[in-house]
């Protein structure tokens, strides 16, 4: 019966979902345009962690937005976390580019998170003072293997997604 009790506590331990927070966002306006500055804490999940120890991507989707409706202007970023088993990598890539950040561990991948720095389209660096801004970040189900959507839609130890961050350009 201890057994039993032990066994039912950990598969309830595996289903915790992770924890995903925006700790700070801004835009900062270089001569190439705007670039989005965010901290990220995030904290995978027992099942997350194993499917990208295994090789299987994982997909985190920004979206930034400014103003309000009619106004509004947003975009959104894609940032893929994976494991390279043959080169014993960890990488972090924005889908759209061609930077990418390798790390030895998974410590550093997720403390790469803290700094992230995104190229945002040039309308962003035009925005008038005390502008409305929105960061929502959350992981991308779709953009992962098809054995592991379904999952990903019903079991909590799937959900990872942040609270929406405001703030107001400078």
């Amino acid at each position: 019966m201890l057994a039993l009790l032990v066994a039912g506590c950990s598969l309830l331990l595996g289903q915790q979902p992770g924890t995903l927070a925006v700790k700070a966002a801004r835009i900062d306006v270089t001569g190439a345009g705007a670039m989005l500055e965010l901290d990220l804490d995030v904290n995978l999940s027992g099942p997350m962690q194993d499917a990208l120890d295994h090789g299987i991507p994982l997909t985190l989707r920004v979206e930034v937005a400014a103003g309000a409706w009619p106004h509004r202007t947003s975009v959104a970023r894609q940032l893929e976390l994976r494991w390279y088993p043959l080169s014993r990598r960890y990488q972090l890539r924005e889908a759209s580019g061609e930077d990418v950040r390798s790390f030895t561990t998974r410590t550093y991948l997720m403390a790469a998170l803290t700094s992230l720095r995104l190229q945002l389209p040039a309308r962003f660096a035009s925005l008038p003072q005390a502008t409305r801004l929105r960061v929502s970040v959350g992981l991308d189900p779709a953009a992962l293997p098809g054995a592991l959507r379904l999952p990903a839609l019903f079991e909590p130890a799937w959900h990872l997604a942040a609270p929406d961050y405001h703030w107001a350009a400078p």
